[in-house]
C-alpha cells in the first residue's frame, strides 16, 4: 500500500472487509457525507473519527499510516519525519494541524506517537471529539488550548497533559502563532 493516501487505504480495507459506506456509517455513527469527504478527498477534522473508522474496520489507527515493517527498536530522526496526514476543515479549506508518525513502521505498537504542528487555523472552529482511549500530550513551542469536557487550558512550552480521550476534547494552537507537540494516544484493542 506504499504511497496510497489515507482515504484510499480506508476503501481499500472497506473492500476486504465488505463494509459498504452505509454501513459504515452505520457503525461509527459518522455522518456519510463526512464519510466520502475521509475517503475521497482526504478530509480529516480531527482523530476522533479516524479512530472510530479504524475501530469499525477492525484495524490499528497506525494501519492507515504504515508503508513498511520495521525492526526493533524503531528510530525516527528529526531530519526523516514526513508529514502523514492534514488535518483539514473541509475539501477546500486550510490545513489546521500536521501530524507526523513517530510509529510508523512498528507493526506491533500499543501506542501512537505522533508530532504534531498546530496551525493558526485550528484555533478557528473548535469541534469537540470523543473516542476510546487515552492521550498524553507534551507542548514543544508555542502556547496550545486543550478543551476537556467544559474545562478549558492554556499550556506552554515544556507543559503536559494526559486525558482520558472518551471525554469530549480539541487541542489548538493559541491565537495567531504555530505550535507543536508530541502527543501519544492509547487506544484499546
Amino acid at each position: 500500500m506504499k504511497s496510497e493516501k489515507v482515504g484510499q487505504r480506508i476503501r481499500t480495507y472497506m473492500e476486504k472487509k465488505d463494509i459498504s459506506l452505509d454501513k459504515l456509517a452505520q457503525e461509527t455513527g459518522l455522518a456519510k457525507d463526512f464519510l466520502t469527504s475521509v475517503i475521497e478527498d482526504d478530509v480529516f477534522p480531527s482523530l476522533g473519527p479516524l479512530v472510530k473508522i479504524a475501530r469499525a474496520l477492525e484495524v490499528r489507527l497506525g494501519t492507515f499510516l504504515d508503508d513498511h515493517i520495521s525492526t526493533d527498536p524503531l528510530i525516527i530522526r528529526k531530519s526523516e519525519r514526513t508529514s502523514e496526514m492534514s488535518m483539514l476543515r473541509g475539501k477546500d479549506k486550510p490545513v489546521a494541524l500536521k501530524f507526523y508518525s513517530l510509529g510508523k513502521g512498528k507493526s506491533d505498537r500499543n501506542m501512537e506517537p505522533f508530532y504534531v504542528e498546530l496551525l493558526p487555523e485550528s484555533a478557528q472552529e473548535k469541534n469537540l471529539s470523543s473516542h476510546e482511549g487515552e492521550e498524553f500530550i507534551v507542548v514543544q513551542e508555542g502556547e496550545v488550548e486543550v478543551i476537556y469536557g467544559t474545562e478549558t487550558a492554556t499550556l506552554s512550552k515544556g507543559d503536559s497533559i494526559y486525558y482520558n480521550s472518551i471525554v469530549p476534547h480539541y487541542v489548538s494552537c493559541v491565537g495567531d502563532t504555530p505550535a507543536a507537540i508530541y502527543a501519544v494516544l492509547h487506544i484499546p484493542a
